[in-house]
């Protein structure tokens, strides 16, 4: 009995030494009118091992389809093994004090490598079409180990949580609280982190992150790139006391929001060989002893930081750059930075960047008060009125209008507990209300399709409409217009600058749940319209619309529906408003609009443009405003996207417009299974935007698609073309959809595709255009043998198909070659792709030993330095195409993707085993050089140029073109030696001619050449 009681007391005395100084307080001070949220049944006494108790809780949440709502109720919880979060799961922490979540001294498994004590979870073993296989890469760090929980993705939609501690105590080297790896309307929020002696708070970030305050540890948090590669959003948290550095990470979109870092050696640390695209706003430093930043990868597109109003003291250095060693150096012992950037800037629209690095600061007497929360907190759960009280359903069938309007009119704060609340007219907001939930996912006000109020045409007829002026706050929401309501908007916010729309999910499309927690399918049989035609696509107005002089705080939102033109509009108003990380996709013509708009900035917006509706949409279009910053903006397009689109942000008589960290891709992941298993890859597409910007306006392009810097002024510079030389820019042919894969024959005659057409054409020196072949086989990339045989990549079929034919023959006669095993000779061109897309898979590139990352550059050479096992001969058998691995998406026929290094490069180039080559890896925008092997492998591969992504070629005299938005011309060491300017972005480059003094220009539309002598 004695020594029992003598553990205990040592049991109190441990947990009482790790009690914070100050705790924060507690958001949700008792249990919201939540009738079905599950309560976790743990002990709660800081002794008993609560893991099973806390996950049982989590999986009986997630057992009612679509996630569910957990609460932890006040306590400190011991846990001994890793917590698993599955999807669309939320858990809040429930009390007058926030409950803890322990890991206690010593915690076996917790001492090596990364051990998590609660991680994001792709999908719950044996859980849907998630599961289909073996997990190919199931991330390191769960104790015990399970091999068969896969990671959180890009479509790891609605998990959360908040209003829970994290404490680790001594001998935990390895721990992290949280493995934070997930997708759209996922956060961690109101927590804090006591690490100790462990490894960091957060391990990974995705999406969100709101009042997080993380002391002691090696690290605050320690991220790679989010599961869907987009910017990550920190607001209102800080960092004190870490070891090493409160942040280190990479490739992150890292924006920091009102965050202070204190008493640390390094502020922000970029890791070794890596950039991001790193913005940071009303952001203090306090004693940071070594630097406030460390910036990597100097002179490379990727590497972008920026920063506005930053406060420092003691922080000698703001910026060290670790390649060359050199320091921006604070100007004082306490100053402020107005303004800091790195990376490439732009002089004005139309022209092409240098690697600058400007920095406006001052002396100040003494740091100020720190700032007030940009997130402003909730009203206290006491006063949350429960719509349930006023008589709403939330059964997905009956008409609750009346009840919540009700609920509105009479009470301030309004909660909609989990449920389908459908209503048929306009909810009107009070100019303070309060109206929220803890699910957008599980909680919907939903318009059916065909409601009354909402047909024909007429001016817009909001769901919810806000006050004018105002103070309101709408969270925690998911807003659903369906289909079939051409007058509808979900959103008409006309409240003010204090404002506040956080955690919204504008319904319809991607992510969309029903009532029954099953996922509507958005997308009929061929990805054309929806599965019911009556619902028109690009038929209804903004989901989101800010007008008539409003303004406020936007944060956390996902705006993905189909039906809405477009997800986000803001018009009519000078109210200052912030957009804080905001998903917007999917749209048919513009995923977010600004017109006659001032004093609104947009941190870390992304787009994501889809094959099916969004081949014609803009990401941004910004329409007579002014005084816009834009920072941390991230464009892209799918992957199966099949349609050329200009411009990602098209601008129309607007001026002080500032671009700060921009991101326009054409790259995301790609979920698939074979017989490896079942992973996400991270595919490229060929048709990412082909500018970064349109000044419609004025008639000027930004091709520069990853850029730091670029300030859009009232009066536009001019801009001439640059040249070569003397050669002169001709234009061959043009209007096709979308040409490449070109490959010369001996006589130098060039062939290529359009692609879309599926119509393989020639040019030869004669100048003639002719249809070689006329076939719907799906060519995508073509080749010549030396005798003049046409060998042509395929997608059609499951790992792509090789056939050749001869130029002239007749229209029936093809031959279907088959992969056989690579022979390995040396006398025999292999045949490789010119550019790449080598950005890691989704898996973890952290070394558990040494805690270092594989770095881009080495993963490219480690990819492409594997020898090939199969391989496609030429009839002749003068050439071999080596056999890449091919992954699929979608059915094994027409229907489905292929994706693989051969179907994703705009073309081929040949070489013999010992030649060198030149090669350009997008993801990186760098050329190298290497050496051919004799199964397809390229070794001894050497940065070349930090210009790079689509072709490059070399000449006889040794110069190097690269195509990077313009071609940039290399002296044979590196040397640049001018640019050639070409009226379109160009993307493959072929010399051709009889004597090879033919540069061939493939833009999407139009075929150029350049006479090199």
């Amino acid at each position: 009995m004695y020594q029992r009681l003598i553990g205990a007391c040592a049991a109190l005395l441990a947990l009482l030494a790790v009690q914070p100084a100050t705790a924060s307080q507690s958001v949700y001070t008792r249990a919201p009118a939540e009738p079905g949220a599950i309560n976790v049944a743990g002990v709660g006494d800081g002794r008993t091992d609560d893991s099973a108790a806390i996950q049982q809780a989590i999986d009986k949440a997630a057992d009612k389809g679509g996630g569910g709502i957990v609460f932890l109720p006040e306590g400190t919880y011991r846990i001994t093994r890793t917590l698993y979060l599955w999807p669309g799961v939320r858990i809040f922490g429930i009390g007058e004090k926030r409950p803890v979540i322990l890991l206690g001294a010593a915690t076996p498994g917790f001492q090596r490598g990364v051990a998590h004590m609660l991680t994001f979870a792709g999908a719950r073993p044996g859980a849907g079409p998630a599961q289909r296989g073996p997990v190919a890469f199931p991330p390191a760090g769960s104790v015990p180990f399970n091999k068969n929980v896969p990671d959180a993705n890009s479509g790891t939609f609605y998990s959360a949580l908040g209003n829970i501690d994290f404490r680790i105590l001594d001998g935990n080297q390895a721990a992290t609280a949280i493995r934070f790896h997930a997708a759209q309307h996922s956060f961690v929020s109101h927590a804090d982190f006591d690490i100790g002696s462990g490894l960091a708070g957060l391990y990974h970030v995705a999406n969100h992150a709101e009042d997080l305050h993380f002391r002691g540890g090696r690290y605050g948090i320690l991220a790679e790139k989010t599961s869907p590669a987009w910017p990550f959003a920190l607001v209102d948290s800080t960092f004190e006391g870490q070891r090493d550095a409160a942040i280190r990470e990479h490739e992150a979109g890292l924006t920091l929001v009102n965050v202070a870092f204190r008493n640390v050696p390094v502020g922000i640390e970029i890791d070794r060989g890596y950039g991001d695209w790193l913005w940071g706003q009303d952001v203090r430093f306090e004693n940071v002893s070594k630097a406030a930043v460390i910036i990597s990868n100097e002179n490379n597109v990727y590497t972008q930081v920026g920063f506005q109003n930053v406060l420092a003291a003691n922080t000698p250095v703001f910026a060290r750059f670790r390649d060359s060693g050199k320091t921006v150096k604070g100007v004082a012992a306490a100053y402020k930075v107005a303004s800091f950037s790195y990376g490439l800037t732009l002089p004005g629209v139309g022209q092409m960047g240098t690697f600058k690095t400007g920095m406006r600061a001052e002396r100040i007497a003494e740091l100020p008060a720190p700032s007030p929360p940009v997130i402003r907190p909730l009203p206290p759960v006491s006063e949350w009125v429960s719509v349930r009280s006023m008589g709403a359903k939330g059964d997905d069938k009956t008409d609750d209008t009346a009840a919540i309007q009700k609920a509105i009119d009479s009470h301030r704060v309004v909660y909609l507990p989990t449920g389908f609340y459908r209503v048929s007219d306009t909810l009107r907001l009070r100019p303070d209300t309060v109206l929220l939930g803890l699910h957008p996912g599980l909680t919907q006000i939903v318009l059916p399709d065909g409601t009354a109020g909402y047909q024909g045409i007429g001016s817009p007829k909001a769901l919810i409409e806000s006050a004018r002026g105002g103070e309101a706050i709408v969270a925690g929401l998911g807003l659903d217009t369906n289909g079939a309501n051409p007058r509808s908007t979900a959103l008409l916010w006309m409240a003010g600058v204090r404002s506040l729309v956080n955690d919204v999910k504008f319904q319809g499309g991607h992510g969309t749940n029903r009532y029954d927690g099953s996922r509507v399918n958005p997308y009929n049989n061929n990805a054309t319209a929806d599965p019911d035609t009556a619902r028109r696509w690009d038929g209804q107005y903004a989901s989101l619309w800010v007008t008539a002089g409003g303004g406020g705080t936007f944060a956390n939102i996902w705006s993905p529906s189909t039906f809405a033109h477009p997800g986000i509009l803001i018009s009519d108003t000078q109210t200052p408003g912030r957009i804080i990380q905001a998903s917007v996709e999917h749209h048919v013509r513009t995923e977010i609009g600004l017109n006659r708009v001032a004093n609104w900035e947009l941190l870390a917006a992304q787009t994501e443009g889809e094959a099916g509706e969004s081949g014609d949409a803009v990401a941004l279009e910004i329409r007579d405003s002014r005084n816009i910053l834009i920072a941390n903006f991230h464009g892209y397009r799918v992957t199966r996207t099949r349609k050329a689109a200009p411009a990602a942000v098209t601008i129309y008589n607007s001026h002080d417009i500032r671009f700060r960290n921009v991101h326009v891709n054409g790259e995301s992941g790609l979920a698939t299974c074979d017989e490896n298993g079942c992973a996400t890859f991270l595919r490229l597409t060929k048709f990412p935007f082909e500018n970064a910007i349109r000044d419609v306006s004025h008639g000027l392009d930004v091709r520069e698609r990853e850029f730091a810097v670029l300030d859009v002024p009232a009066t536009r510079g001019p801009t001439k073309p640059a040249t070569l030389g003397s050669g002169k820019l001709e234009k061959l042919a043009g209007d096709f959809h979308s040409i490449g894969g070109g490959a010369v024959d001996a006589q130098g005659k060039l062939y290529f595709i359009d692609r879309f057409f599926r119509r393989i054409w020639s040019w030869s020196d004669a100048g003639r255009l002719e249809l070689v072949r006329d076939a719907a086989l799906d060519p995508v990339n073509l080749t010549v043998d030396r005798s003049g045989n046409l060998l042509v990549l395929s997608s059609f079929g499951r790992n792509g198909t090789v056939y050749s034919f001869r130029p002239g023959a007749p229209d029936t006669e093809l031959t279907v070659i088959p992969a056989t095993p690579s022979a390995g000779r040396t006398d025999t061109a292999l045949v490789l792709p010119v550019n790449w897309w080598n950005n890691g898979e989704f898996k973890d590139q952290l070394d558990p030993e040494t805690y270092q990352f594989t770095t881009l550059a080495e993963m490219f050479a480690r990819d492409v330095a594997v020898p090939k096992t199969r391989e496609y001969v030429s009839p002749d058998g003068s050439i071999a195409l080596p056999a890449s691995r091919v992954f699929q998406q979608g059915p094994p026929d027409h229907r489905g993707l292929r994706f693989s290094d051969s179907l994703d490069s705009y073309g081929f180039i040949q070489a013999r085993p010992g030649e060198p080559v030149f090669v350009t890896n997008g993801s990186e925008n760098r050329t190298y050089s290497g050496v051919v092997g004799a199964s397809g492998e390229i070794t001894n591969l050497t940065p070349f140029a930090e210009r790079g992504g689509e072709g490059v070629v070399a000449d006889r005299q040794g110069r190097v073109y690269v195509a990077n938005g313009q071609i940039f011309v290399f002296a044979p060491d590196g040397r640049q030696l001018g640019r050639i300017d070409v009226p379109e972005r160009p993307l493959q480059l072929v010399l051709g001619g009889g004597d090879r003094q033919t540069l061939f220009i493939l833009t999407h539309h139009t075929l150029y050449a350049l006479d090199l002598r």
